[in-house]
């Protein structure tokens, strides 16, 4: 196989929008590829793509063109800052659901021929409980909840939490509170949701964390700049490189469901509403 070594896939989701989900998978991203990882951060949200226009690219292709042969993957790989290697989502709504089987085949196909060394692909998804989130989640090893101090945001993600759970079988999930004004408030938030799903479901969550609600981080999303590389000594650029080096000492998945590919026959079998048991 081209792609021998195991990659850490991780989804980053959230109940709602709004909560800054993107820009915490752009910065988290950027924060480990500064720290020399080979990183891949590929834009899931297929009916709002918005990882190209926070990073200011302009990339020609995009996964629809991988999708229907035109481009290799290779080829639609936009390069981003610190070396990060960037997948732009697909432009209209079609879901992977939607997909054939030749077009699922070709998908995989795509991802298990990629030449480039790769160690985490962080996955970006849509906010909500749509099919295509459920499917990225799912396939992932690690999911990242992001949440932040409104009603809403802690509804929804508990939903998104049930939703994963009681229907799909997922168990473990880190909570990462956005826009935290002390790190007392992050640890509540994280609080709020695990004495709801202690009660209610069978889950593990971790609290990876609290990025501080700073405006620095407005600065850079004017600019189209992570905050990590437009203002590394900001409150916010500090937290994202801890958390990314939180991330870096999770465990590495070993044997078949470390390739990057299975990630891709998982999230195909996902889509395809077949509920067998993956390993």
């Amino acid at each position: 196989m081209a792609q021998p070594k195991p990659v850490r896939v991780i989804a980053v989701t959230s109940g709602k929008g709004g909560v800054g989900k993107t820009n915490v998978s752009v910065n988290l991203a950027v924060a480990l590829a500064d720290s020399g990882r080979n990183v891949m951060l590929m834009d899931a949200d297929l009916g709002l793509a918005n990882v190209d226009v926070m990073l200011g690219l302009h990339p020609e292709y995009d996964l629809s063109h991988v999708i229907d042969g035109s481009r290799t993957l290779e080829e639609v790989i936009v390069p981003g800052p610190g070396g990060l290697q960037i997948v732009p989502a697909a432009s209209g709504t079609q879901q992977m659901a939607q997909l054939s089987p030749a077009e699922h085949a070709g998908v995989i196909r795509a991802f298990s021929e990629l030449s480039q060394p790769l160690d985490t692909l962080i996955v970006d998804t849509a906010a909500g409980i749509a099919d295509s989130v459920v499917s990225f989640v799912r396939a992932s090893q690690e999911v990242i909840v992001v949440v932040c101090d409104e009603p809403a945001s802690i509804t929804d993600a508990y939903a998104l939490i049930k939703v994963l759970n009681r229907d799909h079988g997922a168990q473990r999930f880190r909570v990462l509170a956005n826009m935290a004004h002390s790190a007392q408030e992050g640890r509540d938030l994280f609080n709020k949701i695990s004495r709801v799903t202690e009660r209610y479901l069978d889950v593990t969550l971790d609290f990876m964390g609290a990025v501080p609600y700073d405006d620095y981080l407005r600065k850079a999303i004017k600019r189209q700049k992570p905050v990590v590389d437009a203002y590394p000594r900001s409150r916010a650029a500090m937290a994202f490189k801890n958390l990314a080096q939180k991330a870096d000492n999770w465990p590495i998945p070993t044997g078949a469901a470390g390739h990057l590919e299975f990630f891709v026959e998982r999230l195909i079998t996902s889509s395809s509403g077949q509920m067998e048991v993956l390993p």
